[in-house]
């Protein structure tokens, strides 16, 4: 057996409110729901980008029903969203309008644009092309 595809990837935040905001307000991400004081997910395409606060995370599942055991990480992650070079450009363009500062912007050894810039909780966000993996 192999696993097909990721169906979520997680960063933390203790402001989700920020959070919840430069994710649908600068990035266009639509919100799917919100526990206040825990959580706020947004749907990427097919896949799931989920905002935990990680104070909330440390503890399980409050809910006998959805019984999620604790989980979580503390301090800055990363995330990469896919995007073509044309993208990336007019990414760069709107992110500059937005007041969001560039922290790097090159292309790799082997092909392939990546912007990087940080989130309002301080975590690491990349637009990439996919052929950085050879994708």
């Amino acid at each position: 057996m192999r696993a097909a595809a990721i169906l979520e990837t997680v960063l933390y935040a203790t402001d989700l409110d920020a959070a919840e905001a430069f994710y649908r307000d600068v990035l266009g991400l639509d919100v799917v729901s919100r526990l206040a004081g825990r959580q706020v997910f947004f749907r990427v395409g097919s896949q799931m980008l989920l905002v935990f606060n990680p104070a909330a995370t440390l503890l399980p599942s409050a809910n006998p029903a959805i019984p999620v055991p604790s989980h979580g990480a503390e301090g800055e992650g990363h995330v990469c969203f896919s995007a073509s070079g044309q993208e990336i450009e007019a990414w760069r363009t709107a992110l500059v309008a937005s007041g969001v500062e560039i922290e790097a912007d090159f292309v790799w050894p082997g092909g392939g644009r990546s912007l990087y810039f940080r989130d309002s909780a301080g975590n690491s966000v990349e637009l990439a092309e996919p052929r950085i993996w050879g994708l």
